[in-house]
């Protein structure tokens, strides 16, 4: 009863830092999903794609309501990252073995790996999110290098859709600098584009999911119910919150959860 609850607290906190910062919080799903309520890696990464996306899309209309969601990047970079990530979802997942090796000494499954894999991005977002200082790119060679940002932004978003397909995140620590330097976009546009574009990953890769395995709907809609409330107090707490300081902080928490998977998943 009480990991259950801790669980629901959880489910908050994460739409809370989804929406003071556009992205980050999603990072932290799966392990609740695994480590916390005991779900299977492979159902919790499919699980948190609806969460995220659902609590995602109500704070994207929140943004658009304030004109801050800038609708032609997020078709360019979308379209691709939207079909990447669902055919992560509906043929490469299926198609990677229960085992993928193992002798006398070792057995890797794929469990593992997921977890591993997810483990290094929940590294790599960390460190982004403590270190890096996000400037916005000067305008005046906008022209110049207009068609190198498109192919960039496609490119961009075909990885992201990947990723978020193979991990269950959102991948918004990943798409908010990728909408500041290719884009272009203004720090607070970039936040607010990246939730729709998290919202239209996260809910059609989902889809991929939903059409071969059973769901716990009246668990999943209850977390995401919750996380939907955590993103609208996010978005109504960055109003008098520093985003950028909460985010340094929320890094190193990431940080150590990763550090942490990696010692369960290997060492242990």
């Amino acid at each position: 009863m009480l990991i259950t609850i801790l669980g629901y607290i959880a489910a908050l906190i994460i739409g809370v830092v989804l929406g003071l910062t556009g992205g980050g919080g999603s990072i932290l799903t799966v392990p609740v999903f695994v480590y916390l309520l005991g779900i299977d890696p492979v159902l919790a990464t499919g699980y948190s794609l609806f969460v995220v996306g659902s609590s995602s899309m109500f704070g994207a209309i929140k943004n658009v309501q304030k004109k801050l969601v800038n609708f032609s990047t997020s078709l360019i970079f979308a379209v691709p990252a939207v079909i990447a990530v669902f055919s992560t979802r509906k043929f490469i997942i299926p198609a990677i073995p229960e085992t993928i090796f193992q002798n006398e000494k070792i057995t890797i499954s794929k469990d593992m790996v997921i977890m591993v894999f997810f483990a290094a991005l929940m590294l790599v977002a960390s460190f982004s999110m403590i270190f890096n200082k996000k400037r916005e790119m000067s305008s005046i060679n906008l022209e110049q290098t207009k068609s190198i940002n498109l192919f960039s932004l496609i490119i961009l978003g075909i990885v992201t859709g990947v990723v978020t397909g193979l991990v269950g995140a959102g991948g918004g620590f990943i798409i908010v600098p990728i909408l500041i330097f290719f884009a272009k976009l203004p720090i607070k546009k970039a936040a607010a584009t990246s939730l729709f574009i998290i919202a239209l990953n996260s809910l059609i890769g989902f889809l991929g999911d939903a059409l071969q395995i059973d769901i716990d709907w009246y668990f999943l809609l209850s977390f995401s119910a919750l996380s939907i409330v955590g993103i609208f107090l996010g978005i109504y707490l960055n109003k008098f919150i520093d985003g950028a300081k909460l985010k340094k902080g929320f890094g190193w928490l990431v940080l150590l959860m990763g550090v942490y998977i990696f010692y369960k998943e290997i060492l242990l």
